[in-house]
């Protein structure tokens, strides 16, 4: 990218760009993981959504409108790498990113099978149940925020809620309180 591409912001701008990256970061950076489930994917993603944002932050003027504005970004730009993936995924029987290890201190178990499920959830259904619960969005403001319908959020998270029902390891972790998966999070993305 060259200088006369993209100029640089004016420097109140880039000094008012840096301090809300610097406040918001943590927060912004947690809900990047929860979409992609990867500590590094979401660093990746979190990146590319705030270059995204830098060109556009002359335009941004209401503060309020700041984070709505960067959580579009991150969506978008997350459906962007699916759908570029989506080729090259092949569906399986068997997910290979499930590990079967116990848990030792026992405090994180429902925390670790909970994630474990989310990762069975395709990335739309998944990025549905995290906007909807994980950020407390209603249905219109997750229809806004992923650019569909609100028909369209109502059936994707009937269907999320399904299949986490349905999830034998999910229900069973949760009924014994036992967890069998690692205490580590699992690689959500399963294209190569």
């Amino acid at each position: 990218m060259n200088a006369t591409a993209h100029p640089a912001l004016a420097a109140n701008d880039a000094e008012d760009f840096t301090a809300y990256v610097r406040d918001r970061s943590a927060a912004l950076l947690r809900t990047a993981y929860l979409i992609t489930g990867n500590q590094f994917d979401a660093e990746d993603l979190l990146q590319t959504a705030l270059a995204k944002v830098y060109l556009a932050w002359p335009r941004i003027r209401e503060v309020n409108a700041r984070d709505a504005y960067v959580r579009r970004a991150l969506v978008n730009t997350q459906t962007s790498r699916w759908r570029r993936r989506r080729v090259a995924e092949c569906p399986t029987e068997n997910l290979p990113e499930t590990v079967v290890v116990h848990d030792p201190f026992g405090t994180h178990d429902l925390h670790d099978a909970l994630w474990t499920a989310l990762a069975r959830l395709s990335p739309r259904q998944r990025t549905t149940v995290v906007l909807r619960y994980y950020l407390d969005m209603s249905e219109a403001e997750t229809a806004a925020t992923m650019r569909v319908s609100p028909g369209t959020v109502k059936s994707t998270m009937h269907h999320a809620l399904n299949r986490l029902r349905e999830d034998v390891t999910l229900r069973d972790d949760v009924a014994l309180g036992e967890s069998r998966v690692a205490p580590r999070r699992p690689q959500l993305a399963a294209a190569a």
